[in-house]
């Protein structure tokens, strides 16, 4: 049996996680066995829910009893430092979005894992829904990509790290569209809750974000091409996150993963540019060419 460790139980996707994997066992031989929560009462709670046997009083209480881990907290600044101690020992790590909160960070955490032979991934779990592939294989039919709009929930004051929690959904679907090539990003300010994100392209595309803080907006995307336009809603899969679940697995159990450092330090130096933009009363802000050479 793999054995998965779960770091962080403040988040809802540590138990929807560990329901897959042990309630409804839809991932043959694999069982989240170990948690540790931000505290005693999270810690519970989602061990509860999600039946998971053992409780640490610290994520490093976990090496020599899991096989992986999965590090997944509501701010993205506490990823990395909660887990530095299993990729010490080399433990294959699954990284919630976002990967991280600085992309200087994230590329010497990176560097550590491929110095040590260490498999990390991370990745938002709106790209693996069965609508969104549909999509972006629509898009395929439109020739070059001009502009791409995304609409989603996102509270850019949020106390867990403002436009990078719920705007990592919008973002990694926009790059993994459109490309990582983003040379500018600015946040348009509403009168309300409702604000706009604008990138722009090295190669002359353009991206718009509509950031939702009031309602339940589904999310959504359109992209318009040379030879037309696609819309569409990003609906969830039955089971939202078994597809993410099966690919983290698939890396815990080969070493490999499709993703890259720009496809998870990208979306990073992205909403970096828009966090900036915010704090500067919607100026534009250069976006740095994370994960390339």
């Amino acid at each position: 049996m793999l054995r998965i460790g779960m770091v962080g139980a403040e988040n809802s996707h540590t138990t929807a996680i560990a329901k897959v994997l042990n309630i409804e066992k839809r991932v043959a031989g694999v069982r989240a066995t170990c948690l540790w929560g931000e505290t005693r009462a999270f810690a519970r709670q989602a061990a509860e829910a999600g039946q998971i046997p053992k409780i640490v009083s610290k994520p490093e209480e976990m090496v020599g009893m899991v096989d992986a881990a999965v590090v997944d907290h509501r701010h993205g600044k506490f990823h990395l430092p909660a887990v530095k101690a299993l990729l010490e020992a080399k433990i294959p790590l699954f990284v919630d979005k976002p990967f991280c909160y600085r992309t200087a960070e994230g590329r010497r955490f990176l560097a550590r894992a491929r110095e040590l032979g260490v498999p990390v991934c991370s990745f938002s779990t709106l790209p693996k829904q069965a609508s969104f592939r549909e999509f972006r294989k629509g898009m395929r039919k439109l020739g070059k990509i001009s502009a791409v709009v995304s609409t989603g929930p996102c509270d850019i004051r949020s106390k867990w790290g403002g436009i990078f929690f719920y705007g990592i959904h919008q973002v990694d679907m926009i790059l993994r569209l459109v490309g990582h090539d983003v040379a500018h990003a600015r946040v348009n300010r509403g009168t309300g809750q409702n604000h706009t994100a604008t990138f722009s392209y090295r190669g002359g595309a353009v991206a718009t974000m509509n950031l939702i803080g009031e309602g339940r907006p589904a999310f959504h995307l359109t992209a318009i091409g040379e030879n037309g336009r696609l819309d569409s809603e990003i609906s969830m899969d039955e089971s939202s996150y078994l597809t993410g679940i099966r690919d983290f697995v698939r890396m815990f159990k080969t070493g490999k993963t499709p993703e890259t450092e720009e496809t998870m330090l990208g979306p990073v130096a992205v909403l970096e540019a828009l966090e900036k933009s915010v704090a500067r009363r919607g100026a534009r802000v250069a976006v740095s060419r994370a994960g390339r050479a």
